[in-house]
């Protein structure tokens, strides 16, 4: 069954980028940025990721926390932030459980050729922990105003 706005959020646990545990229960009473995208370092994930970090002080203002999660590991996450100045959390989902979770691990066509792989969404949630929007159709140079809006 898909998400969708007006569900609970699945609880989660994950590791960021320093191998910390992050479960999403940890940010009762915080409004959320839940999103998903492909790869570290990529043209689109890269765009997406510095405007979420171009626009961290009207996010943080509106009492948004954000949480960035792809298949990537670790030391990925490590080098992606440390790349582009990146200052919110990035869990390694290398095992796809909550890619799996969110119904976003899904089969993908690129270039003719068909594979499983991470389906760029956002999800936001709100203090409650409720799913209050889900963006499908990410801006990647424009997401913080979908999100703000």
């Amino acid at each position: 069954m898909a998400l969708k706005a007006g569900d609970k959020a699945p609880d989660f646990t994950g590791r960021d980028q320093n191998g910390e545990k992050v479960k999403l229960s940890d940010f009762k009473g915080k409004k959320v940025v839940l999103y998903f995208y492909p790869n570290d370092d990529t043209p689109g994930c890269t765009a997406e990721a510095c405007n979420l970090r171009d626009n961290y002080s009207r996010l943080k203002k509106a009492n948004f926390e954000i949480l960035g999660v792809s298949a990537n590991d670790e030391i990925s996450h490590q080098k992606f932030i440390k790349k582009f100045s990146l200052p919110f959390t990035l869990i390694a989902d290398t095992d796809k459980k909550i890619n799996e979770q969110y119904g976003v691990w899904r089969e993908k066509t690129t270039f003719g050729k068909t594979y499983m792989g991470t389906v760029r969404t956002t999800f936001v949630i709100d203090e409650n922990g409720i799913i209050s929007e889900i963006i499908d159709k990410v801006n990647n140079e424009d997401h913080t105003n979908q999100i703000l809006k």
